[in-house]
């Protein structure tokens, strides 16, 4: 019997864990959930016969490594800074070992480790990244290998709220950490265009949107990731004149973000004296210019350059409350902590809502001379709030590549990420079976 370690039961793990249960007995496995939650644990155990929960302490160095020495292959749900002592036990203990998260410069430098262990450490097998790695390999092969020079590649996810449960000015909830929702874009962002290098600073990010429309769900706009270079050399794209990689929103929505990243409501980088005794309106006025003539409201739009005709967008503020006396009541906090206080009280998913994952890629290339375009995409809706899109996309494709690692389809040692076709295809044509597939089709090329 093949035992199975899962280190994390949060939210995005009721997938991941009802495919192995499901699958335990048929591929004889016996599964151990790990949570420093007991009750998180058992609740996702529930009372299945190969399956057991306890509590665990990852920072507990000796039971670490018990667990990982009594089991055959660990799955880490846990944040990504943590993933490092895990992965040291891994090839200490020689067990194999796969996580959704980014390949980190720390798990990138165990490639070799991993190696002479024998054991495979799979990575970026989540949604994005995961998803997004296999389909866009599947057409970046079948191109190739139709004699074609790949010249643009564009790739956009994101996180949403279904129409049906898309009920406020923003078209957004919090489907994800809202923290990184706060924090996304952070930095620079880096692509090249047509051959030239560019770059983008965090305060012009959400000005430089592009519109993308996926049939059957209407526009959304797209801003770029921080860093869109590294992945020619993933895809084997180094000469590729056009890499970019973005977030996809509703449209509306970057330009009314954009606002509070100018205010630097965004900045996690210092405190804000007396925070916790401060309301919401307090801490939008406490960015802005002191005039005791003018209201809160009207320095705002004077400040943002919001035009009194601008009702659309000023009206987005006002449903979110920023101006209301509501105390916030957290000590010691960084704005961006404010924020998403605040916007925890108007973006979290309610009990019947339903979240939604959208992916979609464009890719240019010449084929015999001709100009060519695709364009695929990809709309996932969750079932509720336990099996949310979120859910789906991150566990399934995870949970099909442990299953995998212990059949053997997946046997070559070292450090992964999900390229190769021997573990793209076998993954995206099982995927379909959940409802999880890409619609392709060739358009007529846009620009070269």
């Amino acid at each position: 019997m093949k035992k199975i370690l899962l280190i994390g039961a949060g939210r995005s793990t009721s997938s991941l864990v009802q495919y192995l249960l499901f699958n335990a007995e048929n591929e004889n496995w016996f599964i151990t959930i790990a949570d420093q939650s007991k009750d998180f644990a058992s609740e996702a155990a529930g009372n299945h016969k190969l399956a057991k929960a306890i509590a665990f302490d990852v920072n507990n160095g000796e039971e670490r490594e018990r667990l990982v020495d009594e089991h055959d292959l660990i799955i880490s749900m846990l944040p990504a800074h943590m993933h490092i002592s895990v992965a040291n036990d891994c090839i200490k203990y020689k067990k194999h070992m796969a996580t959704a998260s980014y390949v980190s410069e720390e798990m990138k430098a165990l490639d070799g480790q991993a190696k002479s262990a024998g054991i495979v450490m799979m990575n970026e097998i989540g949604v994005d990244p995961g998803i997004d790695h296999l389909s866009a390999m599947r057409v970046i092969d079948h191109i190739r290998e139709n004699g074609g020079e790949l010249k643009a590649f564009e790739t956009f996810t994101g996180g949403l709220v279904a129409p049906e449960s898309d009920n406020n000015p923003w078209n957004y909830k919090f489907t994800w950490n809202p923290r990184n929702v706060v924090l996304a874009g952070t930095g620079t962002a880096k692509f090249i265009q047509e051959g030239k290098y560019k770059y983008i600073p965090y305060n012009k990010l959400f000005r430089r949107t592009e519109i993308i429309d996926i049939e059957g769900y209407g526009k959304f706009e797209g801003y770029a990731n921080r860093d869109s270079l590294s992945y020619r050399e993933t895809y084997g794209l180094e000469n590729i004149p056009t890499m970019y990689r973005g977030t996809l929103r509703k449209p509306g929505y970057c330009k009314a973000w954009d606002v509070f990243v100018q205010l630097g409501a965004t900045d996690d980088s210092y405190t804000i004296e007396n925070s916790e005794n401060m309301t919401n309106r307090e801490f939008i006025n406490s960015f802005l210019a002191y005039n005791q003539n003018d209201s809160v409201e009207l320095k705002f739009q004077h400040y943002l350059n919001i035009r009194q005709d601008d009702i659309e967008l000023f009206d987005k503020f006002v449903w979110l409350g920023i101006f209301e006396d509501t105390k916030i009541g957290i000590k010691d906090a960084t704005p961006a902590q404010m924020l998403q206080h605040i916007l925890e009280q108007k973006w979290t998913l309610e009990d019947d809502d339903k979240d939604m994952i959208v992916m979609w890629h464009r890719f240019r290339y010449v084929l015999n001379g001709e100009n060519k375009e695709i364009h695929s995409s990809m709309v996932v809706k969750g079932d509720d709030q336990k099996y949310t899109a979120m859910a789906k996309t991150v566990g399934l494709p995870l949970a099909i590549s442990v299953k995998m690692i212990l059949n053997g389809t997946i046997s070559s040692p070292g450090v992964h990420v999900p390229i190769i076709k021997e573990i793209y295809n076998p993954i995206l044509d099982e995927l379909e079976n959940y409802g999880i597939n890409f619609t392709e089709k060739e358009v007529t090329p846009t620009f070269y």
